[in-house]
C-alpha cells in the first residue's frame, strides 16, 4: 500500500504507453477526461466512454487525436449489460484488445434513481464492466478502480449521512473486485485500487456541498489539503503504469482521520 501526497503534472514519461489502448469509464469530464488526456500524453490510444455527455465526449476526442493517439468514443449504460457488452464489442472490432481499463465512473447521489441505484452502478455494473472486458485484457494488462477514502474506509470512520449510500455500495464495489484478484492473477491482469480523499470540483463534492453546507470546507481544514480534478487524474493514470503497490491499494492524500481497515 502506498500513501501518495504530492500528484504531478506528467505523471506518466511521455511515449511509455505507445501501442497500448485504455478505456477509461465516465471519461467525458472531470477526473475520467483528465485520465484519458494524461494516458493520451503518454502515447496510448484511449476509448472514451460517456453515459449522456455526447458533445464533450467528441470534444475531448478531437484535443486527444491532435496528440497523435487513436480515441473512439462510445456512449454506454454501464448498469445495462448489452450495453457494456456493445461497447467491448467496438473496443474489439477497433483495437482488437485492451491493455488499461480505469473504472472511474460512479454515481448514487443524483435525484430520480430508484432506492437501488447506487449499488447497481457502484458494485454490479464494476464487475460486470470488468468480467466483460476480461476476454480482451491480456497478460500484462492493469486494471484501475477509483474509489474515495469516505469508501474505502467506511467500515471503520464514519462518513457523512448524505454520502453513506453511496460510499456503502462503493466500497460493495471494491470487495466485489478485490475478490476477483486471484484470478486476474492467474492470467497476467494487474489490479489495483486507488482511493483519494474529497476532490475539489467534483460532481459528488458538489452535490455533498449542496446537502452539507460547509462540509467541503471543513474537510479541507481538516487534511490540510484537498486534491483538484487534474490533481487526482494525474494519480489514477499513474496507477495504470507504475508497479502495482503492496496490498493493490494506492492512497492519495491525508489518511491520518480515517481508521485503519
Amino acid at each position: 500500500m502506498t500513501e501518495s501526497t504530492n500528484a504531478t503534472s506528467t505523471p506518466i514519461p511521455a511515449g511509455s504507453l505507445s501501442g497500448k489502448t485504455a478505456l477509461v469509464t465516465g471519461s467525458s469530464r472531470g477526473i475520467g477526461a483528465d485520465t484519458a488526456r494524461y494516458l493520451a500524453e503518454a502515447g496510448a490510444n484511449v476509448v472514451i466512454n460517456y453515459r449522456n455527455k455526447a458533445p464533450r465526449a467528441e470534444k475531448l476526442a478531437g484535443e486527444l487525436r491532435e496528440l497523435g493517439v487513436q480515441t473512439l468514443v462510445v456512449g454506454a449504460d454501464l448498469t445495462d449489460p448489452a450495453s457494456v457488452q456493445e461497447m467491448f464489442d467496438q473496443v474489439k472490432d477497433t483495437f482488437g484488445g485492451l491493455d488499461i481499463l480505469v473504472l472511474n465512473a460512479s454515481g448514487g447521489m443524483e435525484s430520480g434513481m430508484a432506492e437501488d441505484y447506487a449499488l447497481k452502478l457502484n458494485r454490479d455494473a464494476q464487475v460486470n464492466v470488468l468480467e466483460t472486458a476480461l476476454p480482451l485484457l491480456g497478460e500484462g494488462s492493469r486494471v484501475v478502480f477509483v474509489t474515495s477514502h469516505q469508501a474505502h474506509f467506511i467500515r471503520t470512520t464514519p462518513t457523512m449521512p448524505e454520502y453513506e449510500p453511496v460510499a456503502l455500495s462503493k466500497r460493495a464495489g471494491e470487495d466485489a473486485l478485490r475478490e476477483r484478484i486471484p484470478g486476474l492473477s492467474e492470467i497476467g491482469v494487474e489490479f489495483v485500487v486507488v482511493s483519494g480523499d474529497m476532490i475539489e470540483g467534483t460532481i459528488t463534492a458538489t452535490l455533498l456541498e449542496r446537502a452539507n453546507p460547509g462540509a467541503i470546507a471543513a474537510r479541507r481544514e481538516d487534511a490540510g489539503k484537498l486534491y483538484n480534478v487534474s490533481e487526482f487524474a494525474a494519480e489514477v493514470a499513474a496507477a495504470a503504469y507504475e508497479p502495482v503497490p503492496a496490498g493493490n491499494t494506492r492512497l492519495i492524500g491525508d489518511v491520518s482521520s480515517f481508521g485503519a481497515e
